[in-house]
């Protein structure tokens, strides 16, 4: 597999630290409102990154944190009257039910930061130890002129940094670029008692030390969104390496933005939305769809143009997968016929095709253009004349490619509503008296409601629109 690093800026080989095993981290949400659809995006395509490597025979550890102590926190949590840590548990939870209607796994482990303070004190005193860090009236930072590599992940000039820098005049920073491993205790703020006093860690300094704890000093890949490349990644190897003198992950992914109608999401403009609010008018997997429609690394644009797509494409995916299992209910094992034969090798090509697009750094775009495939081929050769077997090899390609994807995840539906299926009923009462007008009629009631049915030899065959 190849993946584009952001370290080396360009695709390498993917090589696993340990043969048959692979390390993520992920970089997770602040937990003080709702997720929004950008954070969506890594959230999606780095589960889609776990699938894969397990599709592939790995076994994957995958890590994403929760930030739970910050500024915005701090401020939203003192507004509202309520602890840092209520504030943490509800929107965690609330995390937990938008990550699942997108079809987001629960990650191997989901570290919070105030739950490893432990961890924390000592990479920043590991830090201060070495002369990486120095403190001052209680802050403790970082200091970027003793890092030789500083900005190698982001191509970050050191000196275009200062240069650039605003320098506060009460600034007790040595470097304007310096960034703070602990935080003196302010009123108002939780605190932990620390070697520098009362006190809680800075953003950067939590992914080193929960990363490190659960996946090693040096692990496979580091994942985010395009946003984090610096300061926060490039700060993460800078404190990271200085205290351990290894190299931090030796892999990093960045997904590309998102635009709203080819517009910059941002409060100002109005069009800042969280998923919450997205999924009251689409479907929560039409927006993984969409997600999963363009690379990863390439900007996207979400728009009600490109969610009707989205919506249109998925339920052509379902259409076909609903039809085929109609079909393997009704169908009669028999020896597969040469057109059968035939069939089932260009499918195993399709995945062939599939596998070579995820392998491609993630192209989940040519990726699902190979799952299409099988759809129209299966939509032109498999009927109800077809053999079990012939329908049961295109299903189980299909079911497997689009779990990859995290795709066609809602169970068929086995039993209808009591009232559809009543109709249902009524309807195949009516056919079996001739009755065309009444059956015409239901028809058309079971369509209103959002059903499809077509006739078959062996019976009704009904379709969820």
């Amino acid at each position: 597999m190849q993946i584009y690093n952001s370290q080396t800026r360009k695709k390498q080989e993917f090589v696993p630290l340990h043969p048959g095993k692979v390390s993520i981290y992920a970089c997770g949400p602040t937990v003080y409102d709702y997720f929004h659809i950008g954070n969506a995006r890594p959230f999606i395509t780095f589960d889609v990154l776990r699938r894969y490597f397990e599709h592939r025979g790995y076994e994957v550890t995958f890590v994403q944190n929760f930030t739970d102590i910050d500024d915005k926190m701090i401020k939203r949590a003192n507004a509202e009257g309520i602890t840092v840590k209520e504030l943490g548990d509800r929107f965690i939870k609330e995390y937990y039910q938008d990550a699942k209607a997108l079809g987001i796994r629960p990650a191997t482990v989901h570290p919070r930061a105030t739950e490893h303070i432990g961890e924390i004190i000592h990479l920043v005193k590991t830090l201060e130890d070495k002369g990486y860090a120095y403190e001052v009236n209680g802050d403790v930072y970082f200091d970027v002129e003793k890092d030789p590599g500083y900005g190698k992940l982001s191509g970050q000039n050191l000196d275009d940094l200062e240069a650039g820098a605003r320098i506060d005049v009460d600034d007790v920073k040595r470097n304007p670029a310096d960034f703070a491993l602990w935080k003196a205790q302010k009123p108002g703020e939780p605190a932990w008692e620390s070697p520098w006093g009362m006190g809680r860690p800075g953003w950067h300094i939590e992914c080193s030390a929960m990363s490190m704890k659960y996946l090693g000093e040096t692990f496979d890949i580091h994942c985010g969104g395009k946003d984090l490349l610096f300061p926060h990644h490039e700060n993460e190897v800078a404190q990271s390496e200085c205290a351990t003198g290894k190299p931090f992950a030796r892999y990093w992914m960045h997904n590309g933005f998102i635009n709203i109608d080819n517009e910059k999401m941002s409060k100002s403009l109005g069009n800042f939305f969280t998923v919450r609010d997205i999924v009251k008018e689409y479907d929560p997997e039409d927006v993984r769809m969409f997600m999963l429609s363009a690379h990863y690394r390439s900007p996207i644009n979400f728009s009600r143009d490109m969610m009707a797509q989205a919506h249109a494409s998925l339920h052509r995916l379902y259409t076909v997968r609903d039809h085929l299992l109609f079909l393997k209910k009704n169908a009669q094992d028999k020896p597969l016929t040469a057109d059968e034969e035939a069939l089932l090798a260009r499918v195993k090509e399709y995945a062939a095709r599939f596998d070579a697009a995820m392998d491609d750094d993630l192209n989940t775009a040519d990726a699902l253009g190979a799952i299409f495939e099988i759809v129209k081929d299966a939509n032109v050769n498999l009927n109800e004349q077809s053999g079990k077997a012939a329908v049961e090899g295109v299903l189980s390609a299909l079911t497997e490619l689009t779990g990859v994807l995290g795709l066609l995840m809602k169970k068929a539906e086995d039993v209808l509503p009591a009232e559809i299926q009543d109709m249902v009923n009524q309807r195949a009462q009516a056919r079996k008296e001739k009755n065309w007008k009444r059956s015409d009629e239901l028809r058309d009631a079971l369509a209103a409601a959002g059903y499809l049915v077509k006739d078959t030899p062996q019976g009704q065959s009904i379709t969820k629109q």
